[in-house]
């Protein structure tokens, strides 16, 4: 793993930005084994596993046994798999449609839990890309606060893909101005801005980003035929 290599290119980052605080690291787990994740839960900056699909997390739940780091699910969550979704993980960062959102809340109450979720703004425009557009942001924004059974944490974005920086970063600084503006209207904190990845976290940090997403740059590359 190249745990080291990253942990410097984030103090760099940060330093940089002239920023003291700490990222928060997810490291992206999908298409990994458990024996890998494993050894990822021993470094110690990694706070969370992020996975992309319920199917695969819930396998891995089932051999994983206990853990110091809390699941979080990254990938697009289909409405059908919203009630093991909220079994199985400790936030879920993708809600990114008011149906979903309805969804979360009515199961998370029959479970007796408060649901910790992001919203997921698709800030690059790119349609291959999950997330509720910006213009549409606020009337989502508006009726998840309203709900008792979820607690929202921040927000969350995928960046483009492409080499321009400006367009990178352009991204990323809409969802910050989202957020912000998000705070002044809720009163809410929203401490997560959860941005940036493999090949972009050190621009999504220049650009304010609270967490970062690392799979392949961490694990190495995926082997997609497991």
């Amino acid at each position: 793993m190249n745990a080291e290599i990253i942990y410097e290119r984030i103090q760099n980052a940060l330093d940089k930005a002239k920023r003291k605080d700490k990222i928060l690291f997810t490291a992206v787990s999908k298409t990994r084994t458990v024996d890998e994740m494993k050894l990822a839960e021993k470094i110690s900056w990694v706070d969370y596993f992020g996975e992309n699909r319920v199917q695969e997390a819930e396998t891995k739940r089932k051999s994983y046994g206990q853990s110091r780091v809390p699941w979080r699910l990254i990938g697009h969550l289909q409405a059908n798999k919203a009630r093991k979704a909220i079994e199985l993980f400790d936030s879920i960062d993708s809600v990114d449609s008011i149906e979903l959102a309805q969804r979360l809340n009515r199961i998370a109450g029959e479970f007796h839990k408060v649901m910790p979720v992001l919203i997921e703004v698709n800030t690059s425009g790119e349609t291959s890309k999950s997330g509720i557009e910006p213009k549409n942001f606020s009337q989502l924004l508006d009726f998840i606060v309203t709900q008792e059974n979820l607690r929202l944490d921040g927000l969350m974005t995928v960046g483009p893909i492409t080499d321009d920086e400006k367009k990178i970063r352009t991204a990323f600084a809409t969802l910050r101005t989202l957020n912000e503006n998000a705070r002044t209207s809720t009163g809410l904190t929203l401490p997560i801005l959860s941005m940036g990845m493999s090949d972009d976290f050190e621009l999504a940090i220049l650009e304010g980003s609270t967490m970062i997403r690392i799979g392949t740059l961490l694990f190495g590359p995926r082997n997609y035929n497991l």
